[in-house]
């Protein structure tokens, strides 16, 4: 059995545990409970399904008491656990009550602890495997929108595809180009400062051309997408949700996934293939001024080296990985907006995760890409 109170002039508010029921005892006031919360997080509840609090001994209760009872409950059931009231007097049963109809956004910050680490990764693997089968049901719900849109190309809003393009797109150039251009400094330069050691200066084209063209440029342009773009998704998107706009958008029949997912998601898959271009000629062009500064390979000799350098199928191989990192990324984004609850720290929590996620899912598509072109055959200087 587990039991604590403290003794002042007024009784105050106890928890006592008894098998599977627990007894609230003493006056569950303001002044009754100044203790009983640090307490609770010491308190051993029964190690059953289903727990039922007893309310008899209760000698008063204020807002104060049952909001402390009420958020107890509601942690516990969020744990896993079944919870039963009974021997509440009417007017403690109203108080508790007049709590739930007022705390529907409420998340608590800690959770019971676990007994033991097998039990915690326990309850990890089956709030993750919810999130998963959630993701899920998100992508097919978005791909239905998506046939939908198809096959009544009226449906799609082509304004919020153009002003997508444009933020992500456009306003995007600057730090893209940016970035590729000093990535292809940094091949070149290190990979020449090797190279030059044989005399094999020349063969810094083909270093740069088929890393950048194949893995990199996509690659980087991807995680900056996800960075940048993603965030901003997430962000607008959870925005929306605090501020109760997307129910306002259903009270008016009008959906959510067709106006702010379906949108986001065609933007990105047409623009990100565009990006990676630029961002291989950016980085084409660093490398090829390092290569004339640097190690003495003229623009034209490698203009002239890297079409035998890099073939057709490796540029596409680069372009085509675009696509599907777009859709991860606005799927990811979309996703995360749509869980946010309460206020403006779910929004940054998860933003956070969005962009975590999202840049995670980029790099295993790629590395599921690299597997399958190798066991199709396609290699690197084919």
């Amino acid at each position: 059995m587990s039991e604590f109170s403290h003794s002042q002039k007024i009784i105050k508010a106890s928890l006592v545990s008894e098998s599977d029921q627990v007894y609230c005892r003493g006056d569950w006031t303001l002044d009754g409970i100044s203790q009983l919360e640090q307490q609770l997080k010491k308190f051993s509840w029964p190690k059953t399904a289903t727990i039922v609090f007893d309310g008899s001994s209760i000698e008063k209760m204020d807002t104060a008491g049952a909001w402390l009872l009420f958020r107890t409950q509601h942690t516990l059931e969020l744990a896993g656990y079944t919870i039963i009231r009974q021997e509440f007097c009417p007017k403690h049963s109203d108080l508790l009550e007049m709590m739930a109809n007022h705390a529907a956004n409420y998340e608590p910050a800690t959770i019971v602890p676990s007994y033991n680490i097998l039990e915690r990764i326990g309850r990890i693997a089956y709030i993750k495997y919810n999130e998963l089968i959630d993701f899920f049901a998100f992508i097919g719900e978005t791909f239905i929108v998506f046939l939908q849109a198809i096959f009544s190309p009226t449906r799609i809003r082509w304004h919020a595809i153009f002003a997508n393009l444009y933020s992500a797109g456009v306003t995007a150039l600057p730090i893209i180009g940016l970035l590729a251009f000093l990535i292809g400094v940094v091949l070149a330069y290190q990979g020449g400062s090797q190279l030059s050691k044989y005399g094999a200066n020349i063969l810094i084209v083909d270093l740069v051309g088929i890393t950048l063209l194949r893995e990199l440029a996509p690659l980087l342009t991807a995680i900056i997408v996800a960075g940048r773009t993603g965030s901003a998704y997430t962000a607008q998107i959870g925005t929306m949700r605090v501020t109760n706009e997307i129910d306002a958008l259903r009270t008016i029949g009008i959906s959510p996934m067709e106006l702010l997912v379906l949108p986001k998601l065609l933007a990105l898959i047409i623009l990100l293939p565009l990006l990676s271009a630029y961002a291989d000629i950016m980085g084409i062009l660093g490398g090829m001024l390092i290569s004339k500064l640097s190690f003495g390979v003229s623009m034209t000799d490698f203009i002239d080296r890297l079409p035998k350098a890099v073939s057709l199928t490796n540029y596409l191989i680069g372009i085509s990985k675009a696509p599907f990192f777009a859709a991860a990324i606005a799927l990811v984004a979309s996703y995360q907006g749509f869980k946010v609850k309460g206020g403006a720290e779910s929004v940054g929590k998860q933003v956070t995760i969005s962009v975590v996620q999202a840049i995670f899912l980029v790099i295993v598509l790629d590395a599921v890409f690299a597997i399958l072109f190798n066991l199709l055959g396609i290699g690197f200087l084919k």
